[in-house]
């Protein structure tokens, strides 16, 4: 999924996506162990595709707090 269409989801939409996509990861990892990967890179891409769901969730975090700050007067 493009980074734009992922910054266009809700926080909460993000996160289900994330917990889905961990699953996935530890699935292909233990079908890993027991056998051959159809697909191995498609571990890299979702592996890429988390990274970059929490890259999304932090900038939030961090503008929701920067904004908290200016709000309040208490610029650091």
């Amino acid at each position: 999924m493009k980074t734009k269409e992922l910054r266009e989801k809700s926080n909460a939409e993000l996160i289900k996506d994330k917990s889905k996509l961990v699953k996935d990861l530890n699935e292909m990892r233990f079908k890993k162990v027991i056998s051959v990967l159809e697909n191995p890179l498609k571990m890299r891409t979702i592996r890429r595709e988390i990274a970059r769901i929490n890259t999304i969730l932090y900038e939030r975090e961090i503008e929701k707090i920067r904004s908290g700050n200016l709000n309040t007067g208490e610029n650091k």
